[in-house]
């Protein structure tokens, strides 16, 4: 989910980076090598046949606050993400020509050509480099998709940095971030993980503490919703309005940096969410559900539909995705925690 212009979810641009304090569970957004791992797992690999599978995590929203629409038709957004532990698998191996495969829940949603996102990194970063993009992607999908949790951008992340592998180019996280950047809003953020604030369109990123662990469920609805269709019911429903500047909330800054799971629930906000219930109505009926399960406090994760509960601890996680399942009103509900580490080599 991002700040998206109306049919399309990518812009050009670059990230920057912020001096935020590394928070738990992260990698750091330093400018040097994408990593000693990166390296040490490319080179345990034989040079003929090797593969290089990257784990990537799923986002969640705590805060999306929205401004007007740009003359590009972007938005400025103040957007604090928090990486959660669902997580989509990315290998790459070597082929003589750029191919995708998916499996897992409806990986038969999910484009095999290339508009996919992870066809479209392993060509910028290709062209970057003047190689040709020869390679086979798998996804392993786990991140609801179309569900508002950057399942597409993640999965752009995981093929950056496992072609990167792949490749052994070593490149820099700020080179890195650059391309990212350059496929969609998210897809910083996705490779970064942990928990940080996303400035412009969402890309540029500066880090956040986190202080403990929270605890959460996400409720995957049928289907999907479209980011740009959400973004243009929200230029709809803000017609004539003056729309506030975005700024993230000072006590939902301070509630991640101690870990406070109830000051948390208070202030999450997410100012697409009147437009994903606008686009589907039924939303209410499962954040109704959850709340009545127990749920410390309840959102529409990003651009919908899959709507996000923020629980006391495990146990209460448990109990509110057995009640939501239960309930009808969605089509199942995963158990999930954060802050996650970003994208992963794991060989």
């Amino acid at each position: 989910m991002s700040g998206t212009a109306p049919g399309t979810e990518q812009g050009a641009g670059s990230s920057t980076v912020g001096g935020g304090t590394p928070g738990a569970g992260h990698g750091g957004l330093d400018g040097g090598d994408a990593g000693a791992t990166v390296r040490a797992a490319t080179s345990a690999n034989s040079a003929a046949e090797r593969s290089v599978t990257v784990r990537v995590p799923a986002k969640v929203n705590v805060q999306l606050a929205v401004g007007g629409a740009r003359p590009d038709g972007f938005h400025d957004l103040a957007n604090v993400f928090l990486a959660v532990s669902l997580y989509d698998e990315v290998t790459a191996t070597p082929a003589a020509e750029l191919t995708i495969t998916c499996e897992g829940p409806d990986a038969d949603k999910v484009p095999l050509d290339r508009t996919n996102l992870a066809a479209r990194a392993a060509e910028l970063l290709a062209a970057r480099h003047g190689i040709s993009p020869d390679v086979h992607l798998h996804i392993a999908k786990d991140i609801p998709v179309a569900g508002g949790m950057a399942g597409g951008s993640a999965d752009g992340a995981g093929a950056l940095l496992a072609c990167d592998a792949l490749w052994g180019l070593n490149s820099s996280r700020a080179d890195l971030l650059e391309i990212c950047a350059e496929l969609g809003s998210d897809v910083p953020f996705s490779l970064v993980g942990g928990a940080a604030l996303g400035v412009g369109r969402g890309e540029r990123l500066t880090e956040l503490p986190v202080g403990g662990t929270f605890h959460w469920v996400f409720a995957v609805a049928d289907g999907g919703l479209s980011t740009p269709a959400v973004y243009g019911e929200f230029d709809r429903l803000t017609e004539g309005v003056a729309v506030p500047e975005p700024a993230a909330s000072p006590e939902l800054l301070e509630a991640l940096r101690t870990g406070d799971a109830t000051a948390l629930a208070g202030a999450l906000a997410n100012d697409l969410q009147p437009a994903a219930v606008s686009l589907r109505p039924s939303l209410t009926e499962t954040l109704d559900a959850g709340l009545a399960a127990g749920a410390l406090s309840a959102l529409v994760s990003g651009s919908g539909p899959t709507t996000a509960f923020l629980v006391k601890d495990a146990e209460s996680a448990e109990s509110v995705a057995a009640a939501l399942t239960a309930s009808g009103t969605c089509r199942t509900a995963r158990a999930a925690t954060s802050p996650a580490p970003g994208a992963t080599v794991l060989g």
